[in-house]
């Protein structure tokens, strides 16, 4: 059984995965608490931010490093971040974040 909580970001200026990108995962308490980070793989993904049993009730936020990923890439973007909070409600189901990610704009929902 794989991470509770996972995430994807595909650059849709080029189409292509957005590899190399920063992700900080939080999980709010009486303060912001980091729980993991990782960084995406070539195909984009973090799959591994939580282990089975780890996703409680709550409120958290996943940050990706936008700023930092588009100036390793010679770019320059709007968003120096981008900051996606999110409840869950049923820590037993599988929970997917993605990211569709350009310089000027991005869009997220919750994936299966």
């Amino acid at each position: 059984m794989g991470s509770p909580l996972t995430t994807h970001v595909l650059d849709t200026a080029t189409g292509t995965p957005a590899a190399g990108l920063p992700v900080l995962l939080e999980h709010k308490g009486e303060v912001w608490e980091r729980i993991a980070q990782g960084t995406t793989n070539e195909d984009g993904r973090v799959a591994d931010l939580l282990t089975p049993g780890e996703l409680v009730r709550g409120t958290w936020r996943i940050t990706f490093d936008t700023g930092a990923w588009f100036a390793a890439r010679g770019q320059r973007g709007f968003y120096p971040y981008v900051a996606v909070v999110f409840e869950v409600t049923e820590p037993e189901q599988h929970h997917h974040v993605p990211l569709l990610l350009s310089p000027f704009g991005y869009s997220t929902y919750r994936g299966s």
